[in-house]
C-alpha cells in the first residue's frame, strides 16, 4: 500500500486575483476536515486552512474558484473606520452612529444605535476607544467567569487588549487576555470566545476533550469559529488611527 506523504503544515504564495493579488498562507491541520479560507487581519493577506494532506494545486484552484469573495473581502478589509463624529460602527454585532457632543457631559452614552461621546471631537476617538474597552471588560469578565464556574476552571486575572494575532489567550496560570474588539462583534460570538479560554483552564490543548468542554457551553462553536475567520478581520479596520 501506497503511504501519503505529508505535506508541509506551512505554505507561503503570492496569488494572483481577477484584481490585484493576495499573500497567502496554505496550514495544513489535522483538525481541518475541509478548506476555509478567511482574510488576515494584516493588509492584502489571506489564510487557506486545509486537511493535512490536501495537495497545493487542490488549494490554488479553491482559492481562484473563491476568487471574486476574496477580492471584495480585500478591498473592504482596506477601508479604514477612523474614531470620529458620523463614523458608523458595530457595536454588539449592530451598526452605530457615532455623534460627538460637546454639551454632553460625564461618560459615553448610548441611545437606540447612537453612541454619544462627550467633550471636544479632538479626544472623541480616545475617549470611545476606552469606552469601548470598558464595555469588552465588563461583558468578557461576565461571561468568562460565568463559564468557568460551570466548567470548574480555577480563573485568574482577565486583561482586554488590542492583540491581533489571537482573539483570546489563556496562560498556565489562569490568567486570560481578550482583544476588546470583540465587544463589537454579536454577543454570541463574544460569548463563544470566552467559553473557548475557559475551557482552557481545565483542559490547556485543542483534545476532543476541549471541544467537549466547549460543546457544553455553546450550541454550536463552528459556526462561531466560522463567524470569525469570515468577519473578524473587519473589526480591525475601525479605530486603525488611535
Amino acid at each position: 500500500m501506497k503511504q501519503k506523504v505529508m505535506k508541509r503544515p506551512v505554505e507561503n504564495y503570492i496569488v494572483e486575483l481577477n484584481k490585484g493579488s493576495v499573500d497567502l498562507t496554505i496550514l495544513r491541520n489535522p483538525r481541518a476536515r475541509r478548506m476555509t479560507l478567511r482574510v488576515d487581519p494584516k493588509p492584502g493577506a489571506a489564510t487557506l486552512v486545509a486537511p493535512p494532506f490536501l495537495d497545493t494545486r487542490t488549494a490554488m484552484r479553491f482559492v481562484r474558484e473563491n476568487a471574486d469573495w476574496l477580492t471584495e473581502k480585500l478591498s473592504q478589509q482596506s477601508i479604514p473606520v477612523p474614531f470620529v463624529h458620523g463614523s458608523e460602527i458595530p457595536f454588539r454585532g449592530r451598526i452605530h452612529r457615532i455623534e460627538g457632543l460637546r454639551t454632553l457631559r460625564g461618560t459615553v452614552v448610548r441611545r437606540n444605535q447612537t453612541i454619544y461621546v462627550p467633550g471636544g471631537r479632538d479626544h472623541l476617538a480616545r475617549r470611545l476607544t476606552e469606552w469601548l474597552k470598558d464595555e469588552a471588560r465588563v461583558a468578557l469578565s461576565a461571561a468568562t467567569t460565568e463559564h468557568a464556574v460551570a466548567l470548574g476552571g480555577d480563573l485568574g486575572r482577565i486583561t482586554v487588549r488590542d492583540q491581533k494575532s489571537r482573539w483570546g489567550s489563556c496562560s498556565p496560570d489562569g490568567n486570560i487576555s481578550f482583544s476588546w474588539r470583540l465587544i463589537m462583534a454579536p454577543p454570541s460570538i463574544l460569548d463563544y470566545v470566552a467559553a473557548h479560554e475557559a475551557a482552557h483552564l481545565v483542559q490547556m490543548n485543542h483534545s476532543q476533550a476541549f471541544w467537549k468542554l466547549v460543546a457544553r457551553r455553546i450550541k454550536d462553536p463552528e459556526a462561531a469559529t466560522q463567524w470569525l475567520r469570515e468577519n473578524g478581520p473587519d473589526l480591525y479596520r475601525y479605530g486603525v488611527n488611535h
